[in-house]
């Protein structure tokens, strides 16, 4: 499985948050260590950013750690994962925030299972959202996404890749994943100094190898 995080530094809310640390580590490397405990191959991710001057401090990051990555247009995020697609053979791939640090691994290994046993074009849990914010999971059929991409013109579609799926929802076979409890009015995303607060709590002293593979569900209860 392919997983493309997408991120920028130039938020308009929180600038630079990709890269803002938490308990010593920025998000963009939290969620790669939350990624280990998929089954996704570190050689599988890439981070999708611009080649926007503003965003040199991403590609710096990411060849320091050996993370791959790709520079496109800053303000087009599908013609990011358009590009990337072209040069990458895959079935399905990934779609993560960059501004997503508790982004859960067993949620996204259910769901990378479940694709090995159903044909739906997009497998989603924000279709409706029942997930808290920040718990976005989005895999999508490369071949589906490659052959539509044209089709996709609005600014708020080329700024979230999947909002052109859910818009024509009628053409396609979306699959969507329901919690138990309805928790879409929960945050756990870093989009604002707030959210970086209260994230910021909910990690402190929480170790790099247990925070891994902690639940959605534990984090939260430290907020």
């Amino acid at each position: 499985m392919l997983c493309i995080i997408q991120a920028r530094m130039s938020s308009k809310r929180l600038k630079g948050k990709v890269l803002m640390k938490l308990n010593d580590e920025p998000i963009l490397g939290l969620i790669i260590r939350r990624l280990k405990n998929t089954n996704i191959s570190k050689k599988k991710i890439i981070v999708a950013t611009s080649s926007h001057y503003s965003d040199l401090p991403i590609i710096n990051y990411c060849k320091k750690k050996k993370i791959n990555f790709y520079k496109g247009n800053l303000n087009n995020v599908a013609s990011r994962f358009f590009n990337v697609l072209k040069k990458k053979k895959t079935k399905f791939f990934l779609r993560i925030s960059g501004d997503s640090p508790f982004i859960d691994p067993k949620v996204i290994q259910y769901i990378i299972n479940f694709t090995k046993k159903r044909k739906f074009d997009v497998y989603t849990n924000v279709f409706p959202r029942t997930f808290p914010k920040g718990q976005s999971i989005e895999i999508i059929n490369k071949n589906i996404y490659m052959n539509y991409y044209s089709k996709i013109k609005l600014k708020s579609q080329k700024e979230h890749i999947t909002k052109f799926f859910y818009d024509n929802s009628k053409l396609f076979k979306i699959k969507n994943f329901f919690n138990k409890k309805n928790y879409s009015k929960k945050n756990m995303s870093v989009d604002t100094r707030s959210d970086f607060k209260k994230a910021s709590k909910a990690i402190k002293n929480i170790s790099y190898k247990k925070f891994e593979s902690l639940s959605w569900n534990k984090i939260l209860e430290r907020y």
